[in-house]
């Protein structure tokens, strides 16, 4: 098991970064860990997309699906903070 402070193995966490594996933004190397994001200040667990400078989350519209498949989703705007949990 890690020690708490070995953040110095851990890649920086991108302005912009994306779960879809098919997304120009997505990073495989920071998903091999567990990455949280707070939305003006509350922490959200459903957030697939964020932008830190330009203060945005991406998250499902519910159970609505597109015509692929994929989840419908809506940005919502704040500050937006991401860590490592």
């Amino acid at each position: 098991m890690a020690a708490m402070n070995d953040t110095a193995q851990r890649p920086p966490l991108p302005d912009h970064l994306s779960a879809d594996p098919l997304s120009p933004h997505h990073v495989a190397a920071v998903f091999e860990y567990d990455v949280g994001i707070r939305l003006n200040g509350k922490e959200r667990f459903d957030v697939q997309e964020y932008c830190i400078s330009e203060g945005w989350v991406s998250v499902p519209a519910g159970k609505a699906l597109n015509r692929k498949g994929q989840p419908l989703m809506i940005r919502l705007k704040g500050r937006v903070e991401a860590y490592y949990r």
